[in-house]
């Protein structure tokens, strides 16, 4: 069969990997192959057999089959087959026939095995394991927020000094160091306190202190400090959530030296932390609502600086929990005090800091068990109407399904609480097990926040111990699946504003979360956050470690799709949403994509048969 080169070549460079090749080597692989055609029906593959050559289908659709005889895949045209058997021992793995007339280029095995080590994207793209491809899908670049050591960030020795330093000799030592503060030790080298000269402002100059004070006196004890192994956007988050400005490191009891908010944001100018520090300082939902403007340009560089999924999540959380805790500052300066204890938990994505842009508000209030309706009732009526709304104002649409404190049904005692979560584990009947995957992922945001922390315990320590509510809660992730056909082909919707697509939310990231909170609850995990629950799950030896991996990297991928997807309609100014036409990504992503989907559908079948209610 006659076909020219320069035709060869061209169909070679439309498609990935080939057109990641030099031209040169491109133009060698052209001059090398050899064009073989088969009927419809025909054997191209077969189990066992020697392979000599990399399959390229220019044009019809080949399937290919299981050792078992059962059908894997099915190629159109610009796909290639055969890569399995020549890195595995130069045997067929998977048998292939034609469905119909088709044409193939035949790339010789040694020049495939020559490039494969020469080319290394090249090579990488026909990783034998497929669990690589979500593996070096969720590889992220050399970010300074997720790879610089915290200790990198370290300037100088720290100035420490002991309890009994005056204040006035504290000052000095401060302002001769050109530094911030001076850490406070005893004499076995234990760290005991911080001093910051915002401390000598507000605890000895603005009262009148005497300048023999001691600083033991003054100093801030039990400072919040970080382990010298962690890294710069750990420390940043530990700032945004504290609000602090000062974190020691340290390396076991050692101290290496202090990171202050000047130099993460003169190593970062991370807006996320500058704009919590302006939330946290407002003084009107007027200044709020403005601020809430920064929120697409803080995303936007989130991701454009190639941020962990995680991360991102975590510093959008952080982001929304400081709008929810100053709202409530705000409603009490308005209100005045409260007049029993309470605490504001947010719901959902943002307890599990996984909130990315598109997102509503999920929040409760957990009240005193002295809260007296008649007495009470109307102080907490109008202070979760002031938070809601406010939150509203600032980007956090009211939940349609009002999981809102605004909601009297979700302001209930403690005691009503811990009743309310029993009777949903104890009756899992489709509406308790909808609000037991929105109520189980909580975190405190104001007020008294111990008693979220119980609730926590209660919910992991009961559902551990329920097999019924277990197997119910497994068979109710197993609702929403991913968009797969038969063949792996992408099940699409149609949308109105994108054509055909999928929503990488419903049909990805949440049945992935639902699973996870199911094996994480039967583990008896505390943890909130997806990627950490499925740690603490890797540490019970319930899943194999290959599985561990593959979620994580189905997990990454998912979430690191949807960020994209949000900071690109940011960019083009369109409405963000959680929908992805797949013919708009890349074929290497189109098949990281499926392969999360795969290993989305894998969970689930394993979900299916571990829970049940005998066992």
């Amino acid at each position: 069969m006659s076909i020219e080169l320069p035709d060869i070549e061209r169909a070679l460079a439309e498609h990935e990997p080939f057109s990641w090749l030099p031209a040169d080597a491109l133009s060698d692989m052209a001059r090398s192959i050899e064009v073989s055609y088969k009927q419809a029906g025909e054997d191209v593959l077969i189990l066992d057999e020697p392979i000599h050559h990399l399959h390229f289908i220019r044009s019809g659709e080949v399937e290919l089959f299981r050792r078992d005889g059962n059908l894997y895949n099915r190629l159109p045209a610009g796909h290639v087959f055969g890569q399995m058997g020549l890195l595995m021992k130069g045997k067929v793995r998977f048998p292939a026939t034609t469905r119909e007339d088709s044409l193939f280029y035949l790339i010789p095995s040694e020049l495939f095995i020559d490039y494969c080590e020469k080319y290394s994207e090249f090579g990488d793209f026909f990783e034998v394991n497929e669990h690589s491809i979500l593996e070096q899908a969720t590889q992220v670049g050399t970010d300074d927020m997720t790879t610089v050591p915290v200790t990198e960030v370290i300037k100088a020795e720290p100035l420490l000094i002991t309890p009994d330093t005056t204040v006035a000799e504290c000052a000095v030592r401060i302002s001769e160091n050109y530094i911030a503060a001076a850490l406070v030790q005893d004499d076995q080298g234990n760290l005991l306190g911080i001093v910051t000269d915002s401390d000598l402002r507000a605890r000895v100059i603005a009262k009148s202190l005497p300048y023999d004070t001691p600083v033991g006196e003054i100093m801030s004890t039990e400072p919040l400090v970080m382990d010298d192994h962690a890294y710069l956007h750990e420390v940043m988050l530990m700032m945004l959530r504290n609000n602090t400005h000062h974190v020691p490191i340290v390396d076991d009891n050692r101290v290496l030296g202090i990171v202050s908010l000047l130099d993460v944001v003169a190593h970062e100018s991370q807006n996320s932390l500058l704009l919590v520090r302006s939330i946290l300082s407002s003084e009107s939902i007027d200044a709020l609502a403005q601020l809430s403007e920064q929120l697409p340009a803080v995303y936007e560089r989130l991701v454009n600086e190639h941020a962990t999924s995680h991360m991102i999540g975590s510093a959008m959380s952080v982001i929304g929990a400081s709008f929810m805790q100053q709202m409530a500052k705000l409603a009490e300066d308005e209100l005045g005090p409260p007049p029993v204890p309470y605490c504001l938990i947010a719901l959902g994505s943002l307890a599990r800091d996984e909130q990315l842009l598109v997102t509503d508000q999920d929040n409760a209030l957990i009240l005193s068990d002295d809260y007296d309706e008649n007495l009470h009732g109307a102080y907490f009526e109008k202070f979760s109407k002031i938070v809601c709304e406010g939150l509203d104002r600032c980007g956090y649409p009211l939940c349609e399904g009002l999981i809102m404190a605004s909601n009297p049904k979700w302001r209930m005692r403690r005691s009503e609480w811990r009743d309310q979560f029993t009777d949903w584990i104890d009756r899992p009947e489709p509406e308790a097990l909808l609000n037991a995957c929105i109520f189980f992922d909580l975190v405190a945001v104001h007020g008294t926040k111990i008693w979220a922390k119980e609730l926590q315990k209660f919910v992991s320590t009961k559902a551990r111990n329920s097999k019924p509510f277990l197997a119910s809660l497994a068979r109710n992730a197993l609702k929403r699946t991913p968009p797969l056909g038969v063949f792996k082909n992408f099940v699409l919707e149609e949308d109105g504003r994108q054509g055909k697509s999928l929503n990488i939310k419903r049909r990805g990231t949440a049945p992935l979360t639902d699973i996870i909170r199911v094996h994480a609850l039967a583990t008896g995990s505390m943890s909130q956050n997806s990627f950490e629950r499925l740690e603490d799950i890797s540490k019970t030896k319930l899943l194999p470690q290959e599985k561990y991996d593959e979620l994580t990297n189905a997990l990454e991928l998912l979430y690191s799709l949807r960020a994209h997807q949000q900071m690109l309609a940011i960019r083009d100014k369109r409405e963000p949403n959680n929908n992805i036409a797949p013919d708009t990504l890349s074929f290497t992503r189109q098949r990281s994509l499926k392969e999360a989907f795969n290993v989305v559908a894998q969970a689930q079948r394993f979900l299916k048969y571990r829970y049940t209610a005998n066992g």
